[in-house]
């Protein structure tokens, strides 16, 4: 199910995502040409995920049908329509938390946060807009997506502390700038694989 509307989302959004990376990369090569930085491949992947992401949040929450809904400013009466388990709590209880999971991993990694309350009130303010920006367009506020946003913001940012403990204890010959370039090229390998797999089987 939540497969399913990722690749759905993707089938939406590649050419905007193909368009952007191709601008992006291209300065990014020129930038580098030019003026010789030192390179880490790692944070540039970083960074087009982050954008990546970002763009595919837009389309998710501006162009999704949900005539079918209206607004709700009472907080859990969404949540417990939904028989858990059933497809429908997966895609609109599990799926809001799944949202936010890599904005709170993003966010974490490029501030370098260790305090869970600045997470909490980013993810806040970020889900805030997002509903009151889809109130304004014709589109439905609900109180529960912010909450479950914001679970998925805090499990995103123990994912990236977690993560950054384990780097504390790694040998310095795993700390250098090679092994995560091969950890990112290596997800990105599998993520494409995943895609292409799923797009196979006709899900």
């Amino acid at each position: 199910m939540i497969g399913t509307t990722i690749i759905n989302i993707f089938q939406n959004v590649w050419p905007m995502i193909l368009i952007f990376t191709t601008i992006v990369v291209s300065m990014r090569i020129v930038h580098i040409i030019k003026n010789h930085p030192t390179v880490y491949l790692y944070k540039d992947l970083m960074v087009l995920g982050f954008v990546i992401y970002i763009l595919c949040l837009f389309h998710v929450v501006t162009f999704q049908d949900v005539s079918w809904s209206t607004s709700n400013f009472i907080p859990f009466k969404e949540m417990f329509r939904y028989e858990f388990g059933t497809g429908l709590f997966f895609k609109n209880v599990v799926g809001n938390m799944i949202m936010f999971l890599p904005f709170g991993f993003f966010v974490s990694y490029f501030l370098n946060l260790d305090k869970i309350r600045y997470i909490f009130i980013l993810s806040l303010v970020s889900s805030l807009s997002i509903e009151t920006t889809q109130m304004v367009i014709g589109r439905v506020f609900d109180v529960d997506d912010i909450m479950l946003n914001i679970i998925g913001g805090i499990l995103g940012y123990f994912i990236y502390r977690i993560l950054f403990k384990i780097k504390e204890h790694l040998p310095a010959m795993l700390k250098k700038p090679v092994f995560y370039n091969i950890i990112m090229v290596t997800t990105l390998i599998l993520i494409f694989i995943y895609i292409y797999m799923i797009i196979e089987a006709g899900i």
